[in-house]
């Protein structure tokens, strides 16, 4: 963090515009304790005002309060994601990004690792194939259940043979791999007028598309049948016309199409992939283009464009149509299955 002359702070890292902190309105925040104490006694949880920023200055964190805030919105286990690491494959410098990566993880290791309800990503640079080999095989010993890669990389794709390497020691090691929305790029790309909404439409969760097709298009799928992936904090409503999309493209296109694959696009999705949605209803108004065992439900925290501390209740909003067991797919066992998650008895048996 930098402060110019003027007192204004800027967060400042290789590869990407410095970006201006602007800080909610301490004056106007409200203590998490009081928030929560006070909340029965109102007989509805309060609704936070966006407008004002976060209402929480000290809220995330890892300590007990954490699981404090998990416990009073419902959530029994968590998947945990860097927040200004983000920008970890920012750099043009493979090494600067190996090196970031390393630092989050080792952090994460030693905060979460073992824990029984929080599971953090690994971070791996793809810029360094040899390296992101080693590094896979080290987080897989170390006891992480999943690994994070950018959905961009720079001057290339993933649909290259180069990274069979990556997808080999994935599919030996059982760990699946994840793709983050607003990585391998500089998100806030747009500025001036409606460049927040640009930004968090177009250059953030945008970006999931490009790793999806690549992977369902390319052949990965026919060489590597173990491998799993998902797109996080991107939705799901663009999946719908995505995988009809990869398969007219398939069909109307076939003449170039290279290599002749075993199935249709949208069927690797439904065997290899999933996608992570917080509020968005569009994918389970679809979700017979999708499949229910390809839906996974977070809730973001502590983003303020997340369903925090209100989850129970934006979950009855998109939640209508879904059978019993449906909803327990979506909101837990999916991911548990995926990232080889234990899942007590109860759960199991309520969701039958």
């Amino acid at each position: 963090m930098k402060v110019d002359d003027k007192g204004r702070k800027w967060f400042v890292a290789e590869g990407i515009r410095p970006s201006l902190i602007r800080e909610a309105p301490r004056d106007q925040s409200v203590p998490v304790d009081e928030f929560i104490d006070k909340a029965p006694q109102r007989g509805v949880r309060p609704s936070l005002d966006r407008t004002k920023g976060a209402m929480f200055q000290n809220q995330g964190g890892f300590t007990a309060s954490r699981y404090r805030d998990m416990d009073y919105d419902g959530v029994d286990a968590e998947i945990i994601f860097p927040n200004k690491g983000l920008v970890n494959w920012q750099s043009l410098d493979p090494e600067l990004n190996v090196v970031m990566c390393r630092a989050w993880t080792d952090w994460a290791h030693e905060t979460f690792g073992g824990h029984t309800r929080s599971f953090p990503a690994a971070c791996i640079a793809p810029a360094d194939i040899p390296a992101a080999v080693k590094e896979i095989e080290r987080v897989a010993s170390l006891g992480f259940k999943f690994i994070m890669m950018p959905p961009l990389v720079k001057n290339t794709g993933y649909n290259l043979p180069v990274f069979d390497p990556i997808w080999s020691t994935l599919s030996d090691t059982g760990l699946p791999v994840t793709f983050h929305a607003g990585t391998g790029k500089d998100p806030r790309t747009a500025s001036g007028d409606g460049g927040a909404i640009i930004n968090y439409v177009v250059h953030a969760m945008n970006t999931v598309l490009e790793p999806t097709v690549q992977l369902c298009a390319s052949g990965v799928f026919d060489r590597f049948p173990k491998l799993k992936f998902a797109t996080i904090e991107a939705g799901a409503g663009w999946l719908p016309y995505t995988l009809w999309a990869m398969d007219h493209g398939r069909d109307c296109f076939g003449f170039w199409v290279s290599p002749q694959l075993k199935y249709k696009p949208s069927e690797y999705f439904r065997m290899h992939g999933h996608a992570s949605f917080e509020t968005d209803p569009v994918g389970i108004e679809l979700l017979h283009r999708i499949g229910v065992e390809n839906l996974l439900w977070g809730n973001d925290y502590p983003h303020i464009e997340g369903s925090w501390p209100n989850s129970e209740t934006t979950i009855a909003s998109w939640s209508k149509s879904l059978s019993k067991s449906d909803l327990a797919k979506i909101i837990g066992l999916n991911s548990a299955k995926l990232f080889n998650i234990p899942v007590p008895a109860q759960f199991r048996e309520q969701a039958a």
